[in-house]
Protein backbone atom coordinates (compact mmCIF):
# COMPACT_ATOMS: atom_id res chain seq x y z
CA UNK A 1 0.00 0.00 0.00
CA UNK A 2 3.32 2.32 0.76
CA UNK A 3 4.29 2.01 -2.57
CA UNK A 4 1.10 2.75 -4.49
CA UNK A 5 0.90 5.89 -2.39
CA UNK A 6 4.08 6.96 -3.01
CA UNK A 7 3.45 6.04 -7.13
CA UNK A 8 0.40 8.18 -6.42
CA UNK A 9 1.64 11.33 -5.01
CA UNK A 10 4.40 11.53 -7.15
CA UNK A 11 2.17 11.39 -10.26
CA UNK A 12 0.00 14.18 -8.94
CA UNK A 13 3.78 15.97 -9.06
CA UNK A 14 3.84 14.81 -12.18
CA UNK A 15 0.21 16.27 -13.24
CA UNK A 16 0.89 19.67 -11.55
CA UNK A 17 4.24 19.81 -13.68
CA UNK A 18 2.59 19.10 -17.01
CA UNK A 19 0.52 22.35 -16.10
CA UNK A 20 2.48 24.19 -15.46
CA UNK A 21 2.52 25.84 -18.87
CA UNK A 22 -1.10 26.46 -18.88
CA UNK A 23 -1.10 29.85 -16.40
CA UNK A 24 1.88 31.22 -18.92
CA UNK A 25 -0.69 31.28 -21.38
CA UNK A 26 -2.55 34.12 -18.77
CA UNK A 27 0.94 36.38 -18.87
CA UNK A 28 -0.06 39.30 -20.72
CA UNK A 29 2.64 41.96 -22.13
CA UNK A 30 5.86 40.24 -21.56
CA UNK A 31 8.54 39.07 -23.78
CA UNK A 32 9.87 35.19 -22.92
CA UNK A 33 12.52 36.22 -20.93
CA UNK A 34 11.02 38.20 -18.71
CA UNK A 35 8.31 35.83 -17.81
CA UNK A 36 10.66 32.89 -17.73
CA UNK A 37 13.13 34.46 -15.05
CA UNK A 38 10.21 35.80 -13.00
CA UNK A 39 8.25 32.56 -12.68
CA UNK A 40 11.87 30.81 -12.36
CA UNK A 41 12.22 32.78 -8.97
CA UNK A 42 9.19 31.48 -7.61
CA UNK A 43 9.87 27.78 -8.78
CA UNK A 44 13.83 27.66 -7.95
CA UNK A 45 13.92 29.77 -5.48
CA UNK A 46 11.14 30.79 -3.37
CA UNK A 47 9.16 27.27 -3.17
CA UNK A 48 12.07 25.15 -3.15
CA UNK A 49 13.67 27.03 -0.01
CA UNK A 50 10.85 27.06 2.04
CA UNK A 51 10.37 22.92 0.82
CA UNK A 52 14.18 22.76 2.25
CA UNK A 53 12.90 24.13 5.53
CA UNK A 54 10.68 20.91 5.99
CA UNK A 55 13.64 18.94 6.02
CA UNK A 56 15.11 21.57 8.84
CA UNK A 57 13.90 19.67 12.44
CA UNK A 58 12.66 21.69 15.52
CA UNK A 59 15.82 23.44 17.48
CA UNK A 60 18.19 22.89 14.34
CA UNK A 61 19.04 25.22 11.31
CA UNK A 62 19.31 25.06 7.60
CA UNK A 63 22.72 26.83 8.10
CA UNK A 64 23.86 24.16 10.53
CA UNK A 65 23.03 21.67 8.07
CA UNK A 66 24.93 22.78 4.89
CA UNK A 67 27.95 23.81 7.41
CA UNK A 68 27.63 20.20 8.30
CA UNK A 69 27.87 18.96 4.87
CA UNK A 70 30.82 17.98 2.91
CA UNK A 71 31.53 20.95 0.57
CA UNK A 72 32.60 18.59 -2.40
CA UNK A 73 28.53 17.42 -2.24
CA UNK A 74 27.16 20.79 -1.73
CA UNK A 75 29.33 22.49 -4.86
CA UNK A 76 28.42 19.24 -6.84
CA UNK A 77 24.92 18.97 -6.47
CA UNK A 78 25.28 23.33 -7.82
CA UNK A 79 27.35 22.55 -10.62
CA UNK A 80 25.29 19.67 -12.50
CA UNK A 81 22.20 22.43 -11.22
CA UNK A 82 23.85 24.88 -13.07
CA UNK A 83 23.90 22.27 -16.07
CA UNK A 84 20.25 21.19 -15.41
CA UNK A 85 19.56 25.00 -16.26
CA UNK A 86 20.82 24.77 -19.71
CA UNK A 87 18.22 21.69 -20.10
CA UNK A 88 15.54 23.68 -18.25
CA UNK A 89 16.31 26.98 -20.61
CA UNK A 90 15.97 24.93 -23.53
CA UNK A 91 13.09 23.31 -22.03
CA UNK A 92 11.00 25.97 -22.15
CA UNK A 93 12.23 26.55 -26.13
CA UNK A 94 11.02 23.27 -26.94
CA UNK A 95 8.03 23.60 -26.23
CA UNK A 96 7.87 27.07 -28.38
CA UNK A 97 8.79 24.88 -31.07
CA UNK A 98 7.12 21.62 -30.51
CA UNK A 99 4.03 22.40 -28.25
CA UNK A 100 3.62 20.99 -25.35
CA UNK A 101 2.86 17.59 -25.66
CA UNK A 102 5.65 16.75 -28.55
CA UNK A 103 7.93 19.22 -26.67
CA UNK A 104 8.07 17.36 -22.77
CA UNK A 105 7.50 14.14 -24.89
CA UNK A 106 11.28 14.26 -26.79
CA UNK A 107 13.20 16.39 -24.07
CA UNK A 108 11.61 14.25 -20.87
CA UNK A 109 12.39 11.12 -22.73
CA UNK A 110 15.94 11.69 -22.90
CA UNK A 111 15.98 13.14 -19.30
CA UNK A 112 14.15 10.32 -18.06
CA UNK A 113 16.97 7.39 -19.29
CA UNK A 114 20.20 9.64 -19.26
CA UNK A 115 18.87 11.00 -15.97
CA UNK A 116 18.41 7.24 -13.89
CA UNK A 117 21.75 5.85 -15.30
CA UNK A 118 24.32 8.90 -15.20
CA UNK A 119 23.57 9.88 -11.08
CA UNK A 120 24.97 6.22 -10.38
CA UNK A 121 27.78 6.61 -12.71
CA UNK A 122 29.27 9.61 -11.99
CA UNK A 123 28.61 8.80 -7.89
CA UNK A 124 30.34 5.64 -8.51
CA UNK A 125 33.59 7.80 -10.37
CA UNK A 126 33.95 10.23 -7.78
CA UNK A 127 32.94 8.05 -4.56
CA UNK A 128 34.15 4.16 -5.86
CA UNK A 129 33.23 2.97 -2.39
CA UNK A 130 29.69 3.63 -2.25
CA UNK A 131 29.19 0.82 -5.08
CA UNK A 132 26.52 3.21 -6.18
CA UNK A 133 26.31 1.43 -9.31
CA UNK A 134 24.93 -1.41 -7.94
CA UNK A 135 21.61 0.15 -8.15
CA UNK A 136 21.68 -0.30 -11.09
CA UNK A 137 19.88 -3.82 -11.52
CA UNK A 138 18.33 -5.48 -14.41
CA UNK A 139 15.13 -4.04 -13.55
CA UNK A 140 16.11 -0.51 -13.01
CA UNK A 141 17.50 -1.28 -16.90
CA UNK A 142 14.24 -3.12 -18.02
CA UNK A 143 11.79 0.09 -16.64
CA UNK A 144 14.58 2.42 -18.06
CA UNK A 145 14.41 1.03 -21.58
CA UNK A 146 10.47 0.61 -21.29
CA UNK A 147 10.35 3.98 -20.89
CA UNK A 148 12.10 4.89 -23.63
CA UNK A 149 10.28 2.42 -25.84
CA UNK A 150 7.12 4.72 -24.95
CA UNK A 151 8.07 7.90 -25.45
CA UNK A 152 9.78 7.19 -28.53
CA UNK A 153 6.41 5.46 -29.85
CA UNK A 154 4.93 9.06 -29.11
CA UNK A 155 7.78 10.79 -31.01
CA UNK A 156 6.84 8.85 -33.74
CA UNK A 157 3.26 10.11 -33.25
CA UNK A 158 4.78 13.47 -33.67
CA UNK A 159 6.18 12.83 -36.51
CA UNK A 160 3.17 11.94 -38.35
CA UNK A 161 1.75 15.12 -37.18
CA UNK A 162 3.98 16.89 -38.49
CA UNK A 163 4.66 15.00 -41.78
CA UNK A 164 0.42 14.97 -42.15
CA UNK A 165 -0.17 18.83 -40.93
CA UNK A 166 -0.05 21.51 -43.60
CA UNK A 167 2.13 24.89 -42.29
CA UNK A 168 -1.21 26.54 -41.94
CA UNK A 169 -2.37 23.72 -39.13
CA UNK A 170 0.97 23.42 -37.86
CA UNK A 171 1.04 26.96 -36.98
CA UNK A 172 -2.82 26.94 -35.86
CA UNK A 173 -1.80 24.46 -32.71
CA UNK A 174 1.47 25.79 -32.25
CA UNK A 175 2.72 29.09 -33.04
CA UNK A 176 6.15 28.98 -33.85
CA UNK A 177 6.48 25.51 -34.61
CA UNK A 178 9.63 23.98 -36.33
CA UNK A 179 10.33 20.32 -36.07
CA UNK A 180 13.88 19.96 -37.09
CA UNK A 181 15.00 23.08 -34.62
CA UNK A 182 12.80 21.64 -31.88
CA UNK A 183 13.85 18.55 -31.81
CA UNK A 184 17.27 19.27 -31.75
CA UNK A 185 16.55 21.62 -28.94
CA UNK A 186 14.46 19.19 -26.89
CA UNK A 187 17.01 16.30 -27.26
CA UNK A 188 20.13 19.03 -25.83
CA UNK A 189 17.22 20.01 -23.12
CA UNK A 190 16.72 15.80 -22.07
CA UNK A 191 20.44 15.86 -22.04
CA UNK A 192 21.22 18.79 -20.15
CA UNK A 193 18.00 17.99 -17.80
CA UNK A 194 19.76 14.77 -17.06
CA UNK A 195 21.42 16.39 -14.29
CA UNK A 196 18.81 17.17 -12.44
CA UNK A 197 19.25 13.85 -11.32
CA UNK A 198 22.92 13.73 -10.90
CA UNK A 199 22.47 16.56 -8.97
CA UNK A 200 20.42 14.79 -6.42
CA UNK A 201 22.50 11.95 -5.96
CA UNK A 202 25.52 13.65 -5.16
CA UNK A 203 23.28 15.95 -2.20
CA UNK A 204 20.84 13.20 -0.65
CA UNK A 205 23.41 13.19 2.01
CA UNK A 206 22.75 16.81 2.84
CA UNK A 207 19.96 16.91 5.61
CA UNK A 208 20.18 15.64 9.44
CA UNK A 209 19.76 11.83 8.65
CA UNK A 210 17.65 10.31 10.94
CA UNK A 211 16.15 13.32 12.19
CA UNK A 212 14.46 14.34 9.11
CA UNK A 213 11.99 12.17 7.52
CA UNK A 214 12.72 10.23 4.91
CA UNK A 215 10.08 12.24 2.78
CA UNK A 216 11.63 15.75 2.96
CA UNK A 217 15.45 14.18 2.69
CA UNK A 218 16.41 15.52 -0.72
CA UNK A 219 14.36 18.73 -0.51
CA UNK A 220 17.85 20.34 0.46
CA UNK A 221 19.39 19.31 -2.10
CA UNK A 222 16.42 19.81 -4.81
CA UNK A 223 17.48 23.82 -3.60
CA UNK A 224 20.78 23.13 -4.63
CA UNK A 225 19.87 21.93 -8.21
CA UNK A 226 17.91 25.02 -8.72
CA UNK A 227 19.82 27.65 -7.40
CA UNK A 228 22.05 26.52 -9.93
CA UNK A 229 20.06 26.68 -12.53
CA UNK A 230 18.34 30.03 -11.92
CA UNK A 231 21.90 31.30 -12.07
CA UNK A 232 22.15 29.99 -15.84
CA UNK A 233 18.90 30.95 -16.34
CA UNK A 234 18.96 34.57 -15.37
CA UNK A 235 22.51 34.74 -17.08
CA UNK A 236 20.53 33.87 -20.50
CA UNK A 237 17.33 35.97 -19.51
CA UNK A 238 18.67 39.35 -19.03
CA UNK A 239 21.22 38.93 -21.78
CA UNK A 240 17.79 38.48 -23.83
CA UNK A 241 17.06 41.69 -22.32
CA UNK A 242 19.46 43.46 -23.30
CA UNK A 243 19.47 41.77 -27.21
CA UNK A 244 16.05 42.17 -27.56
CA UNK A 245 15.16 45.62 -25.51
CA UNK A 246 12.53 44.12 -23.10
CA UNK A 247 13.77 45.65 -20.26
CA UNK A 248 10.83 47.72 -20.14
CA UNK A 249 8.64 44.91 -19.01
CA UNK A 250 9.32 45.40 -15.53
CA UNK A 251 7.94 48.64 -15.76
CA UNK A 252 4.88 47.60 -17.18
CA UNK A 253 3.00 48.65 -13.86
CA UNK A 254 -0.74 47.64 -14.93
CA UNK A 255 0.25 44.09 -15.84
CA UNK A 256 2.58 43.11 -13.16
CA UNK A 257 -0.26 42.38 -10.65
CA UNK A 258 -1.98 39.55 -13.26
CA UNK A 259 1.37 38.86 -14.22
CA UNK A 260 2.99 37.73 -11.07
CA UNK A 261 0.16 35.65 -9.89
CA UNK A 262 0.36 33.23 -12.99
CA UNK A 263 4.15 33.27 -12.76
CA UNK A 264 3.64 32.46 -9.21
CA UNK A 265 1.31 29.81 -10.02
CA UNK A 266 2.92 28.39 -13.04
CA UNK A 267 6.60 28.04 -10.62
CA UNK A 268 4.50 26.49 -8.02
CA UNK A 269 3.12 23.63 -10.19
CA UNK A 270 6.55 23.36 -11.62
CA UNK A 271 7.91 22.70 -8.22
CA UNK A 272 5.54 20.06 -7.29
CA UNK A 273 6.78 17.29 -9.02
CA UNK A 274 10.05 17.46 -7.16
CA UNK A 275 8.79 18.13 -4.05
CA UNK A 276 6.07 15.45 -4.82
CA UNK A 277 9.15 13.33 -5.55
CA UNK A 278 10.83 13.69 -2.62
CA UNK A 279 7.78 12.76 -0.72
CA UNK A 280 6.69 9.94 -2.93
CA UNK A 281 10.42 8.37 -2.56
CA UNK A 282 9.65 8.68 1.31
CA UNK A 283 6.57 5.31 0.91
CA UNK A 284 9.20 3.87 -1.55
CA UNK A 285 12.14 3.00 0.99
CA UNK A 286 11.09 -0.65 1.30
CA UNK A 287 11.77 -1.20 -2.79
CA UNK A 288 15.46 -0.11 -4.03
CA UNK A 289 14.51 -0.40 -7.86
CA UNK A 290 11.86 1.63 -7.56
CA UNK A 291 13.93 4.22 -5.73
CA UNK A 292 16.66 4.22 -8.34
CA UNK A 293 13.82 4.21 -10.83
CA UNK A 294 11.56 7.19 -8.92
CA UNK A 295 13.35 9.78 -11.61
CA UNK A 296 12.37 7.88 -14.22
CA UNK A 297 9.05 7.35 -13.16
CA UNK A 298 8.56 11.20 -12.25
CA UNK A 299 9.58 11.63 -16.03
CA UNK A 300 7.37 9.39 -17.43
CA UNK A 301 4.62 10.22 -16.52
CA UNK A 302 5.17 13.94 -17.14
CA UNK A 303 5.27 13.17 -20.44
CA UNK A 304 1.76 11.17 -20.00
CA UNK A 305 0.10 14.21 -18.71
CA UNK A 306 1.74 16.92 -20.88
CA UNK A 307 0.52 14.98 -23.66
CA UNK A 308 -3.20 14.80 -21.97
CA UNK A 309 -2.71 18.63 -22.07
CA UNK A 310 -1.99 18.55 -25.75
CA UNK A 311 -5.06 16.89 -26.84
CA UNK A 312 -7.28 19.11 -24.27
CA UNK A 313 -4.77 22.71 -26.03
CA UNK A 314 -5.86 20.96 -29.81
CA UNK A 315 -2.62 20.58 -30.13
CA UNK A 316 -2.78 17.24 -32.07
CA UNK A 317 -6.36 18.77 -33.68
CA UNK A 318 -6.72 17.44 -37.53
CA UNK A 319 -4.11 14.38 -37.01
CA UNK A 320 -5.41 11.33 -38.38
CA UNK A 321 -6.91 8.36 -36.68
CA UNK A 322 -3.96 6.44 -37.36
CA UNK A 323 -1.48 8.83 -35.50
CA UNK A 324 -3.47 9.15 -32.52
CA UNK A 325 -4.06 5.46 -31.87
CA UNK A 326 0.01 5.50 -31.88
CA UNK A 327 0.23 8.29 -29.41
CA UNK A 328 -2.12 6.51 -27.12
CA UNK A 329 -0.52 3.22 -27.13
CA UNK A 330 3.16 5.66 -25.95
CA UNK A 331 1.14 6.69 -23.27
CA UNK A 332 -0.05 3.18 -22.61
CA UNK A 333 3.08 1.76 -22.32
CA UNK A 334 4.49 4.83 -20.27
CA UNK A 335 1.84 3.91 -17.59
CA UNK A 336 2.69 -0.11 -17.34
CA UNK A 337 6.86 1.03 -17.11
CA UNK A 338 5.77 2.72 -14.05
CA UNK A 339 4.36 -0.60 -12.65
CA UNK A 340 6.48 -3.08 -14.56
CA UNK A 341 9.74 -3.15 -12.31
CA UNK A 342 8.04 -4.14 -9.12
CA UNK A 343 7.03 -6.91 -10.98
CA UNK A 344 9.73 -8.36 -12.17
Amino acid sequence: MEILIGLLIIAIGAFCQSSSYVPINKIKDWSWESYWIVQGVFAWLVLPFLGMLLAVPSGHSFTEMFAAAPSFNIWMTIFFGVLWGVGGLTFGLSMRYLGVALGQSIALGTCAGLGTIMGPVLLNIFFPELNALSSLTAAVIIGVVVTLIGIGIIGVAGKMKADALSDEQKKEAVKDFNFPKGIAIALLSGFMSGCFNVGLEFGKGINFGDLTPDMFKTLPATLLVTLGGFVTNAVYCFWQNQKNHTWSDYKKGSVWGNNLVFCLLAGALWYSQFFGLSLGKGFLTSSPTLMTLSFCILMALNVTFSNVWGIILHEWKGCSQKTITVLIIGIAVLIVSCFLPQLI
